[in-house]
């Protein structure tokens, strides 16, 4: 079978969709729907924008998965990386020996990270950077003559799937198929302010949040306890930012009780809410820091931790090996390439112009919070929600017939790519919440695009919800 023919695009379409429903398993996918619905197969990328086997150009306003952070317009540069790379030395490990490529990496990244992280392990991915932070903070508490094990996360909060991490995400329906899964400390409340009750002022919802973090800590018995992990702007649940004082109301429950503060910094490193790390931005202080795809903006398969000295010291010593390891981590042509894409980021300033940019987005995307449909907008730096109702007008519940209709691929994620803006629209916790992320490259004619379609679609959907 044929699966590129330029000069015949619906012929090497339909080679791609007939192949891609005999063989490709996609991920998180309803493989079926593909059956009543064509199968869109993504060839190209320029600038902001994706084009399809038919020639269709879509604005991607999600940076694909929250990740490619300079777009796709620079191809033949990490393409030039990469081969330059691959004449060198196409793959070499970290284990006895090592490599130039992950030697800079490290120091790179050691550079931009806050405060006293300085020491990188490399991972294949975000998922398995939590994986490795949750298995050092274990071993570092074993080299220090404890024995503690637990792990803290947060209400709906996602951190991977492989199985250490999917013990820590917070999202019931996702880990229930796998149970029992590897013991932790369960879940605490996360920040998310709308729902919350009117005459609670910001002061008074940190309290209670970090209330609800000590009682399960003590709960759990402080020496076993391990770590807590957060995300700095949690993404499952809706671009979840914390209220003033949480950082570091955390931070200093950590230090009470001898707990590691885990960032998990997979998706709001690398400039996404305009620092090279929120950690830095809001003074998280944190012990380790999870990364992955803006490290590489996702055009290699790349994650790291970054470890504190005083969470590295029990490790350097003689005789002390962290009993933890990948085939991948550090692969010298995806760190070749990742040098590439912090050397692009550093050329065009995208934290810094994130935080100029910042304002006019959230204005546009706030412009929608007109419509009924429409309940709350939150977010910061690229990195936005809009959460839609889950009520009628009336104050009763939509039923779970009335959500699908409503927030459906038909009406919402249909009408959005009929208008060539492509975003991910999830029901999160059972409230339906349309996430923007768009390339850090984004200007005001992406904004437009993406906030003209969601006005046009939200509002048709927003006269369906008013008949109801």
């Amino acid at each position: 079978m044929t699966l590129v023919n330029e000069t015949d695009p619906a012929t090497s379409t339909e080679s791609y969709r007939g192949s891609a429903g005999e063989h490709l398993w996609r991920h998180f996918a309803d493989m079926p729907a593909a059956k009543k619905k064509p199968l869109r197969v993504i060839t190209r990328g320029e600038g902001c924008y994706l084009i399809d086997s038919e020639g269709n150009r879509l604005l991607d306003g999600l940076s694909n998965l929250f990740c490619v952070n300079v777009g796709y317009s620079y191809g033949p540069e990490f393409a030039e990386a990469a081969s330059g790379q691959y004449l060198q030395l196409g793959y070499h490990s970290s284990w006895g020996t090592t490599h130039p490529r992950a030697i800079e990496l490290a120091e790179k990244l050691a550079s931009l990270a806050p405060g006293e992280l300085n020491h990188v392990f490399f991972t294949p991915s975000g998922g398995e950077s939590v994986e490795a932070a949750w298995k050092v903070a274990r071993q570092y508490f074993l080299l220090r003559g404890e024995r503690r094990w637990k792990a803290i996360s947060r209400d709906m909060a996602y951190h991977g799937t492989t199985m250490g991490a999917l013990s820590l995400m917070g999202i019931p329906e996702v880990r229930e198929p796998f149970a029992p899964l590897v013991p932790t400390a369960g879940t605490v409340r996360n920040t998310k302010r709308y729902g919350r009750p009117s005459a609670e002022t910001e002061r008074e919802f940190t309290a209670f949040l970090l209330e609800d973090m000590e009682q399960r800590i003590v709960a759990e018995g402080p020496d076993t306890v391990a770590m807590v992990i957060i995300e700095p702007v949690q993404n499952h649940g809706g671009m979840l930012v914390a209220p003033a004082g949480y950082h570091a109301g955390v931070r200093a429950l950590c230090d009470k009780y001898g707990i590691l503060l885990v960032a998990d910094e997979t998706i709001t490193a690398f400039g996404r809410v305009g620092a090279w790390f929120a950690s830095d931005l809001y003074d998280i202080r944190p012990d380790i820091i999870t990364t992955a795809k803006g490290l590489s903006s996702a055009h290699a398969v790349l994650g790291a931790i970054i470890v504190s000295d005083e969470v590295y010291a029990p490790f350097d010593q003689a005789g002390q090996i962290l009993l933890h390891g990948n085939t991948f981590g550090g692969h010298p042509v995806m760190a070749a390439v990742a040098l590439r894409n912090l050397e692009i980021m550093e050329r065009l300033d995208l934290p810094h112009r994130v935080l100029t940019k910042q304002d006019e987005l959230r204005g546009k995307l706030e412009s929608l919070a007109a419509l009924d449909i429409v309940v709350d907008v939150r977010g910061t730096g690229f990195f936005y929600a809009v959460e839609l109702a889950s009520e009628r007008l009336d104050g009763t519940p939509l039923t779970d017939e009335e959500k699908a209709w409503l927030y459906g691929d038909e009406l919402l994620a249909g009408g959005l790519e009929e208008r060539g803006v492509l975003l991910r629209i999830s029901l999160d916790g059972g409230d339906p919440v349309v996430c923007v992320a768009p390339p850090l490259v984004a200007d005001t004619a992406e904004f437009d695009v993406l906030t003209e379609a969601l006005r046009d679609v939200l509002g048709t959907i927003s006269r369906h919800y008013a008949g109801l």
